[in-house]
């Protein structure tokens, strides 16, 4: 196995992409070739050798110029999305693992008028507990999830990405979370904001959990609002267990109005 590796560091360094470069095509096939194989039937050693090929691949590519610009569109295990602004491109994917907790990987890359584009990279362990709606979170602490669409606001002259993404970090529940994006002046990435009214409270993100073998949809439906499928139950008794909640046909959202995004129970989308 080291042999190999050393065989494909050794490619990799002869072809990697330069700083202005768009990925060559043998840098596509590469990737493909790489998330095939880690889906595959290994052992945990073998698909973290397998991982640590990916990142060294996509480390370069977010350094170079061409991350805004280039989409590799051969590769069903990757994340990759652009904000509408085009001022945040993310980047992620997640590893499996059968022995041990698996992980996330996310790289931020922001664009900064002027000066180079500043790349925040996030990774942490699958987590069996809740997201916690009552905190913001930076990169040292970051849950992790699958990002998979966002929207830039302009909030009191504060620009922010709202963000839609899928955890599943645990085996029995799957989350679906919406997020908020913002950077500190000095920087430092921030998710989180007080933003959210449930008419109980007012939460720092929405979170979402249901039965693993259900699906939820959760998405846009305008630049106001966000549509999702309303959770209930399997059955009366099972109302504290969210292992067996699953969606029942109807839908509800949440509309930006009044400086806060609120929920709004039972949206008619069938004109959609």
């Amino acid at each position: 196995m080291k042999q190999s590796l050393y065989i494909f560091l050794f490619l990799f360094l002869s072809t990697g992409l330069a700083k202005s470069q768009v990925p060559e095509k043998d840098t596509s096939t590469k990737l493909e070739e790489l998330f095939d194989r880690l889906v595959g039937n290994y052992d945990d050693n073998e698909r973290i050798s397998i991982n640590d090929s990916i990142k060294l691949i996509l480390e370069d590519f977010v350094k170079s110029d061409s991350v805004f610009t280039y989409r590799f569109t051969n590769l069903r295990y990757l994340g990759q999305i652009m904000s509408p602004d085009s001022l945040i491109k993310i980047v992620t994917w997640n590893l499996v693992l059968e022995n041990q907790p698996g992980r996330y990987y996310c790289y931020f890359v922001r664009k900064d008028r002027g000066e180079d584009n500043k790349i925040y990279r996030l990774s942490t362990s699958y987590n069996e507990n809740p997201v916690r709606d009552d905190t913001t979170y930076t990169a040292s602490d970051w849950y992790g999830a699958l990002y998979y669409d966002l929207k830039p606001f302009i909030i009191d002259n504060n620009r922010c990405w709202v963000l839609l993404g899928i955890d599943y970090g645990n085996a029995n529940v799957s989350r679906k979370i919406i997020d908020v994006l913002t950077f500190k002046p000095d920087g430092t990435i921030i998710f989180g904001k007080k933003w959210f009214d449930s008419g109980k409270d007012i939460r720092f993100r929405a979170v979402f959990e249901y039965a693993s073998n259900a699906m939820m949809s959760l998405r846009f439906r305008s630049d106001n609002s966000i549509v999702f499928d309303h959770l209930v139950p399997f059955s009366p008794s099972k109302k504290d267990d969210h292992e067996f909640y699953g969606p029942d046909y109807s839908f509800d959202a949440y509309n930006y109005k009044d400086g806060l995004w609120k929920l709004v129970i039972n949206v008619d989308v069938r004109n959609e």
